[in-house]
């Protein structure tokens, strides 16, 4: 077959310089029929191989005959079928091709994105564990948020990945952009639309909020697709190289990242981030004059171990309020407990698994009352009462049942901090 180089010398010599069709044969040591066809040709030669045939060309008619009836009929299924004696990846590869024609192909569109309208959300799970105390590490869920106009990236991470955590890192962040976007796009996280549904305590913070939580189909990752590919920006340009001491110093050093992040050119807006957030902000919703309900709550009966549990941590509460109802809020920072609309417990929240916070007011607490509950048992003297018959009869203190019983009513200290 004739070069490209050759193909191309063969028209120069001819037009640009005149030579004839023989003494260019002779130069290049062609045949005359070719320098000929070269001269007629106004394309360069390009070699095509003639087509073979392949191992699944004899198959195919039953594969579209399975595919006629189950057209998303798993590969592995129709090699079973139609008795496939090869290895998988040549059956895939025309499956892919003549697949298309039973399932039909799903176009998806260009979005133009107006100011204030959408903000997209997910959670990221960096690779690096943070110190979260007690000796302890854990990776622990980041909450990513981008607006869709001016591509704004904002980010925190939270202690789990339970509704109001989710909620609460969703209001720091709103809050620290001023204004609320109309529509909040999620994936079907578990915590806010698990079931394709939007949860209640989700509704109740869009509610607030004023604004609506929109739930991408199943399986369409697309559908918020500029958060997704901030969650592998924020893998490939933030975390590597990164420490984190705690939680806190991994918000700290994300915060400081995200400023010089929101400053860069994005080149699907030809723009900076940070200068087409005033667009943005101008168009979004005003924040509501109350705090939404964000956070995690609770509602139980204090029990004689006068401790409550958020997130594997059990907290004290003060002892005083044992056998009453107490209401127990926890934010990323803080966990309270009310009872009666008093504040009966304060801590600051542990990130860390499977620990016992005292607050050492308590614990001195439930000493005094039990300390006072034994006095006040070995205090009890015997006493009287006249029988039907008129004779005496004497009771014993309850302590000496408890003797003789074996019942100790004055258990060790409770747990310590």
């Amino acid at each position: 077959m004739l070069k490209v180089e050759d193909w191309a010398e063969i028209r120069r010599l001819h037009r640009a310089e005149g030579v004839p069709i023989k003494e260019i044969a002779r130069r290049l040591g062609v045949a005359r029929n070719t320098v000929r066809a070269a001269l007629n040709s106004d394309r360069p030669p390009k070699f095509e191989r003639a087509p073979r045939g392949q191992v699944a060309d004899a198959y195919e008619p039953q594969m579209r005959a399975l595919l006629q009836e189950w057209p998303r009929m798993p590969a592995p299924v129709i090699a079973e079928r139609i008795g496939w004696p090869y290895s998988l990846p040549p059956l895939r590869k025309r499956l892919a091709l003549i697949r298309p024609e039973y399932v039909g192909i799903d176009p998806v569109d260009r979005v133009v994105y107006e100011p204030g309208r959408i903000a997209q959300c997910d959670l990221w799970f960096p690779e690096t564990k943070v110190q979260v105390g007690a000796g302890q590490q854990g990776i622990l869920p980041v909450l990513v948020m981008t607006l869709g106009f001016s591509r704004f990236l904002s980010a925190v991470m939270i202690p789990s990945r339970q509704g109001g955590d989710i909620l609460s890192g969703m209001w720091s962040l709103i809050h620290g952009i001023g204004r609320v976007p109309k529509t909040l796009v999620w994936d079907r996280e578990a915590a806010i639309g698990g079931t394709g549904k939007v949860t209640a305590p989700a509704a109740a913070f869009a509610g607030t909020l004023a604004t609506r939580i929109k739930l991408a189909p199943p399986r369409d990752p697309e559908f918020k697709g500029m958060v997704e590919r901030n969650n592998q920006y924020l893998e490939t340009s933030f975390l590597p190289g990164r420490m984190f001491a705690s939680p806190q110093d991994f918000n700290q050093q994300l915060h400081e990242w995200l400023v010089r992040a929101n400053s860069r050119t994005v080149r699907a807006i030809q723009g900076r981030p940070v200068d087409m957030l005033e667009a943005d902000y101008q168009a979004m919703i005003p924040l509501p004059p109350v705090t939404p309900p964000i956070g995690l709550s609770q509602r139980i009966r204090l029990g004689r171990d006068y401790y409550v549990r958020v997130d594997t941590v059990d907290y004290s509460v003060d002892p005083q309020v044992i056998g009453r109802f107490v209401d127990v809020t926890a934010s990323p920072d803080t966990v309270t407990v009310f009872c009666d609309g008093k504040i009966v417990a304060r801590h600051e929240r542990s990130w860390a698994k499977q620990q016992v916070i005292t607050d050492p007011v308590h614990a001195t607490t439930a000493a005094k009352m039990r300390e006072a509950l034994a006095t006040d048992r070995h205090r009890r003297q015997a006493v009287v009462r006249q029988h039907t018959d008129g004779h005496t009869v004497a009771l014993r203190a309850l302590p000496d049942y408890d003797a003789l019983f074996g019942v100790d009513f004055n258990p060790p200290s409770t747990k310590a901090k």
